[in-house]
């Protein structure tokens, strides 16, 4: 592939709650534009298309594959499905990315990065800690010398007791902590430490009786490098809600929260760190779908490709198999 200078037209698939988070992510980023929407319930779909001047609504991904100008999917689907449509799409000639979990088993992951290899089209999966400032200043540091990862403690918390989404919807299917929620730490931690997961463990709490999954979970890690990872995760818990993650060092303790970032004080209290000046913007997807664009653009492997990822999707596969015994 060589370096191309036209627009880049995109399809997006899922228009709830994330896929919006990216429409308004794009429409910061110049020489892109999103042609085509798909979603599962048409008028709804309409609407969100309506706000947003896209002028193509389907509730089929093919529709959309169908459509010569586009160039590149971003996938914002039911976790189930994220597999088979980023074959989908890459089997249509089409550069993809797909929202975090690449898959929900270890096999799916593989077909993945394996058509990625065949093709050699852009093949992403959204690993926004990986582009969020906070994390990206503490990367910069650790890369730079000035900081070593000792711990890293972090939490995961949601009240999800019924099928919602993170706009109050009703869900069409269910999330998953193991596969969705820790994939996020599990990638962190290898790639903020420079070093594999080469221990893990976990233990969950009780099945919910509709949901059919773990409310609960505990899980371990442990870098080559010796680093230590703690996670906490849940789905029965009321307040405060979101992933809050402590890196523990050599240098000083610093708490992150999604784009913002403190440093922790012997005396209790939290220092804000200013990374408004790590990258051209604060907000984490939208860094995340500038990286797939200029990945596209400059005809290169990116950041999160999805043979990267792929290591993460190992450990899960690995904890997974300890849960069923």
């Amino acid at each position: 592939m060589t370096m191309s200078t036209k627009n880049i037209k995109v399809a997006l698939a899922g228009a709830g709650a994330f896929g919006i988070k990216h429409l308004d992510g794009i429409q910061n980023i110049a020489g892109v534009e999103v042609v085509s929407l798909v979603g599962r319930e048409l008028e709804p779909t309409r609407a969100v298309a309506a706000k947003y001047g896209i002028g193509h609504v389907s509730t089929d991904l093919a529709d959309s594959l169908a459509l010569a100008e586009v160039d590149a999917v971003i996938l914002c689907t039911p976790t189930q499905l994220h597999a088979a449509q980023a074959l989908q799409c890459m089997q249509a000639g089409k550069h993809v990315q797909v929202e975090i979990p690449l898959a929900d088993s270890l096999e799916q992951a593989e077909a993945v990065v394996a058509l990625q290899k065949q093709t050699g089209l852009v093949a992403m999966c959204g690993h926004t800690r990986r582009f969020n400032p906070s994390h990206q200043w503490l990367h910069q540091n650790i890369a730079d010398g000035r900081f070593h990862i000792q711990q890293m403690d972090v939490q995961t918390y949601f009240f999800r007791r019924t099928n919602m989404n993170a706009l109050g919807q009703p869900r069409s299917w269910t999330d998953h902590l193991l596969w969705h929620h820790a994939a996020h730490t599990v990638d962190l931690f290898a790639w903020q430490t420079g070093s594999p997961v080469v221990r893990a463990h976990a233990i969950q709490g009780p099945i919910h009786r509709q949901l059919g999954i773990a409310m609960d979970m505990s899980i371990q890690l442990q870098a080559g490098n010796g680093a230590i990872c703690t996670l906490s995760l849940s789905f029965n818990n009321e307040g405060p809600l979101g992933t809050f993650f402590r890196y523990i060092g050599d240098s000083g303790t610093y708490i992150a929260r999604y784009d913002d970032l403190v440093r922790s004080t012997k005396e209790g209290k939290e220092d804000k760190v200013d990374v408004s000046g790590v990258a051209v913007s604060m907000n984490g997807i939208e860094l995340q779908d500038r990286e797939f664009f200029a990945a596209i653009r400059e005809g290169r492997s990116p950041q999160a490709s999805v043979a990267q990822v792929l290591p993460c999707y190992q450990v899960l596969h690995a904890l997974e198999q300890q849960l069923r015994q």
